[in-house]
């Protein structure tokens, strides 16, 4: 009786024991794993935004836009820079009037990333279909568990795990393939300096600005002249009565003493 208790607990001591060394050698697996990317063609698309700066006032920049809408772009950062005339130009260098364009190119490119992950070696035990144990090519068994639906390829034929037995040599390979789109952006503003003004018109006035002359002094208009058709006659017959009547008075005084 107790010898067949201590018979019974040795080898639940021995399956325990082999249980934990192929969940200890299932963390180290000498698995083969190659990753691939495969590229599809890309596709590019090409966006154009113009507008007519009408607002500067330091990193604060208005755009109207070819619709009519109006953007406003808030601290526009110093090192943001934009193209004209082939010099690169800041947000200091921006003037009212100026012409801008911005073309953003947006380039979508669809991959597939395949990661391959192979294993060969030689059946040690098997659960089907949850789990094989293999002895690798080191020696050191490892656990796996089996993916559903895994096939088995021995002797050049795929088999189920349901067909595995003790020291078979077998091959898995399982293939894992996970789509995913890159996009990348990449934008590119240019501009143009608002144009001169106009020059006027050939047949236009043109007002040109001089120096006043110094006001010149007002000359006296000369005395009034006789004129030809007068002659000297009355002026004299005058001072002859102007004299007859001293004489006269001179008379009367007299006598009258």
């Amino acid at each position: 009786m107790n010898s067949k208790a201590g018979w019974t607990r040795a080898w639940l001591v021995f399956v325990v024991g082999l249980v934990c060394l192929a969940f200890t050698l299932s963390t180290s697996a000498q698995v083969q794993t190659t990753t691939s990317t495969t590229t599809q063609k890309a596709k590019v698309v090409t966006q154009v935004a113009r507008g007519e700066i009408v607002y500067v006032d330091g990193n604060n920049v208005v755009v109207k836009m070819e619709d009519g809408s109006l953007r406003h772009f808030d601290n526009v950062p110093d090192s943001a820079k934009i193209t004209v005339d082939g010099k690169q130009l800041g947000v200091h260098d921006l003037k009212v009037g100026m012409k801008v364009e911005k073309t953003i190119t947006t380039t979508t490119t669809p991959q597939t990333i395949t990661t391959v992950q192979a294993v060969t070696g030689t059946v040690w035990s098997v659960n089907p279909p949850r789990s094989v144990i293999l002895t690798l090519e080191d020696g050191k068994n490892q656990q796996f568990k089996i993916p559903k639906g895994q096939q088995f390829n021995i002797d050049g034929k795929m088999v189920s795990a349901f067909h595995l037995q003790k020291g078979m040599r077998i091959s898995a390979t399982k293939v894992v393939e996970v789509p995913q789109t890159v996009i990348t952006h990449q934008a590119e503003v240019s501009g143009t300096m608002p144009p001169p003004p106009p020059p006027p018109p050939p047949d236009a006035p043109i007002l040109v600005a001089e120096e006043a002359p110094a006001p010149a002094e007002v000359a006296q208009a000369p005395p009034p002249e006789l004129p030809k058709t007068g002659s000297e006659l009355p002026l004299i017959g005058l001072l002859g009565l102007l004299s007859m009547g001293s004489s006269l008075g001179l008379r009367a005084a007299r006598k009258n003493r």
